[in-house]
């Protein structure tokens, strides 16, 4: 949130300095005014688009589309841990090949090393641009404008999920089902369990919090290159 605010106090006032400087100077006055008005209404623009994806602004249709989708956001949290990381096949596997025990607790790293967290980027984009959201974004250059998100998103989540499975709450339950000679289909009913105990205790606010610490600061380039694309646009406009 802070980086958010400091991209954009930088590059509004850039842009509003630009401004005054083409009122000031005799020469090229209207291209340099273009130039930061353009400037303006990009970097104000893709702060407007930003903050409507996080909160809910009277009158503004679309607007929230995090919070207001959070039922959503918890299945499809459920579905990546259940079908991406707790399926009978890897779990078979880890306790085969991969079980450790120290001091009572188990390394759960090689199960997060297969979650496919290409996919769960690819979902979170079908979403947004399935959303109201997605005709705004299209106007900023689509899943194109996200695509550099996939990185710090990725790198997020994978310290997200290694911090659930760390838990100690989540260890017990885990460790509780574990047989090192025998698997079976109750030891993914008990996790799924736990998963569903958890989301449950979800509210709107904290899917929101979660998303935000993902990829809002992120999302601050957005409203930088808003800036810097109007203020090209505004110096091309001026030759025309």
């Amino acid at each position: 949130m802070k980086a958010l605010l400091n991209k954009s106090f930088i590059t509004n006032s850039i842009a509003i300095l630009v401004i005054i400087l083409g009122y000031c100077l005799p020469v090229y006055d209207n291209m340099i005014k273009n130039i930061g008005f353009f400037a303006l209404s990009g970097a104000v623009t893709n702060w407007i688009a930003i903050h409507m994806l996080f909160e809910k602004v009277p009158f503004l249709y679309g607007s929230g589309i995090i919070p207001n989708r959070f039922e959503e956001f918890k299945a499809s949290i459920k579905e990546l841990m259940m079908n991406q990381f707790f399926t009978l096949q890897n779990i078979q596997l880890f306790i085969e090949k991969e079980e450790q025990e120290v001091e009572g607790v188990i390394n759960l790293e090689p199960l997060l090393a297969v979650v496919d967290y290409d996919r769960i980027f690819a979902g979170l984009i079908s979403s947004i641009m399935e959303s109201s959201f997605g005709e705004m974004l299209q106007m900023m250059g689509g899943e194109a404008a996200l695509e550099p998100l996939k990185e710090p998103f990725t790198d997020k989540m994978k310290l997200t999920l290694t911090e659930m499975v760390e838990s100690d709450k989540f260890k017990t339950a885990l460790k509780q089902g574990l047989d090192a000679h025998k698997i079976g289909e109750d030891i993914v009913d008990k996790i799924e369990t736990v998963i569903d105990n958890r989301l449950a205790e979800l509210t709107p606010d904290m899917v929101k919090e979660m998303v935000q610490k993902i990829i809002r600061e992120h999302l601050g380039w957005l409203v930088v290159w808003g800036g810097l694309f109007g203020g090209i646009i505004g110096g091309i406009f001026s030759f025309v």
